[in-house]
């Protein structure tokens, strides 16, 4: 490149400095199926011939095959993936090569690169969050049964099925999926033929490119398509919502698993020891995927920085988009994998799960709905009912152990059905609005869900 315009070669510092070959070489699928279309566009605009076409094509098969292979020697003085590739094809087939990069530039070739590269991950992501989705929904079904208190504040707040807390997991990533179904729209966009900034004297059919790579929307201002990272930020701001919600799961389990709660256990192969104390069971998994959490913060934030106040059209600060992005997919598709094969494997103490949910004060609103029910506005009976709980506090007995004839003292309304409040399964046969986790419902959204992520047999 430098050539005709410069008289002395890049500083070696500076060639250190701002080669990206060394993280971008990633995307060489990507720009060899770009250069395979623009190739075969050039041809039928006879800016080459039939034979030059056919070396090319052939040579960018064989370049491929050797990176497949990891016999391909990535050059850092050749700065990226694109000059690398191009570099080698010339060498490769001789003239012909020289040709591929006839009305195109580096500004959209990797603005073509970095959407193919997103797009594909958007489907893998994808992929891995209908595994993680089957991999709750095969634990909710496994434990239908089992009652678990619902906390807020991290206290205990009314019962639920364990099963309904999966099943919102469930939902919770499904969003994740559609956020990221919502992002392909705008990513599914061909910048290909924009040139450096405004196109090129040679016009190409870019409707044409862009069905042959799978697009199917063509960018409409030259200026704007290579320069443009929104779907990247985007992308990005997916993951991280991935990861925030893969961090309140970790947590959730966390805790759960502590001795404290005792409410389920992860299997030896997916805890760690302690070096020193020979007791120990760790939920490293979890904890680590707490943590990387503020990694993907992190990156969607520098690419947000980095873009916030750069000029009109291509910009080189817009290199150090790659690597962030590179990060966060991996990121991202190993706490997947880990999750998905971490949670068939959890041991889920029914026992103590079933005791804590027993807990009389759980059925504390269920006893002011049963005072409403008869006729008593709720704030009344919220009063009384609290006024209650707070007095068992202090004598030190259970709610339900309270007396009919102390009962009656703050209500004529109570009578001997009052016993049905604490029971259990009656508490979570009465909650059958949509949404509620009464067993009907539980057992319907199971089957809902099964019909749509199917068992990925």
């Amino acid at each position: 490149m430098r050539k005709g315009r410069f008289n002395t070669p890049a500083a070696e510092i500076a060639q250190r400095y701002s080669e990206s070959v060394s993280f971008d070489w990633r995307l060489y699928r990507y720009d060899i199926a770009g250069s395979t279309a623009h190739a075969a566009a050039l041809a039928r605009a006879r800016i080459m011939t039939r034979a030059e076409h056919r070396k090319i094509e052939g040579g960018l098969r064989a370049i491929q095959q050797q990176i497949e292979s990891g016999k391909f020697q990535w050059d850092r003085s050749r700065e990226d993936v694109h000059m690398n590739i191009e570099a080698a094809l010339t060498k490769r087939i001789g003239p012909a090569g020289a040709k591929l990069q006839t009305a195109r530039s580096r500004n959209d070739q990797v603005a073509l690169d970095m959407r193919l590269y997103v797009k594909d991950e958007i489907t893998e992501v994808s992929s891995r969050l209908r595994n993680l989705r089957r991999a709750l929904l095969n634990l909710a079904e496994k434990h239908v049964d089992v009652v678990v208190p619902g906390y807020t504040h991290l206290q205990r707040a009314q019962p639920i099925t364990f099963s309904h807390y999966l099943l919102g997991q469930i939902e919770a990533f499904e969003r994740d999926a559609e956020r990221l179904r919502d992002c392909l729209v705008r990513t599914d966009v061909l910048p290909l033929g924009s040139g450096a900034l405004a196109g090129s004297t040679i016009v190409l059919d870019r409707e044409l490119i862009a069905r042959q790579l799978g697009f199917s929307r063509v960018s409409q201002n030259s200026t704007d398509a290579v320069s443009d990272r929104d779907f990247v930020c985007e992308f990005l701001f997916c993951l991280a919502v991935i990861g925030l919600h893969l961090s309140r799961l970790s947590e959730d389990l966390i805790i759960w698993s502590t001795s404290e709660f005792g409410f389920l256990e992860f299997t030896d192969a997916f805890s760690t020891g302690s070096s020193l104390m020979p007791q120990k069971r760790n939920p490293d998994m979890a904890e680590l995927t707490r943590g990387k959490t503020g990694r993907l913060y992190g990156n969607l934030m520098s690419i947000l920085t980095m873009t916030k106040a750069l000029p009109s059209s291509y910009n080189r600060d817009l290199q150090e988009d790659k690597k962030p992005l590179f990060d966060s997919v991996d990121t991202v598709r190993a706490a997947l994998e880990i999750f998905a094969a971490m949670l068939p494997e959890l041991k889920v103490n029914r026992k103590r799960m079933q005791a804590a949910a027993s807990d009389p004060n759980l059925f504390a609103t269920d006893l002011a709905e049963y005072l409403v029910k008869k006729g008593i506005p709720f704030r009344k009976a919220h009063e009384i009912v609290g006024s209650l709980v707070a007095e068992c506090a202090r004598k030190g007995i259970a709610l339900n152990r309270v007396s009919l004839a102390e009962l009656k003292k703050r209500s004529v309304l109570f009578d001997v059905d009052v016993a049905d409040v604490f029971d259990i399964r009656h508490s979570l046969s009465q909650r059958r609005a949509i949404g509620a986790p009464s067993h009907e419902n539980v057992a319907a959204q199971i089957k809902r869900w099964r019909a749509y992520l199917g068992r990925g047999d």
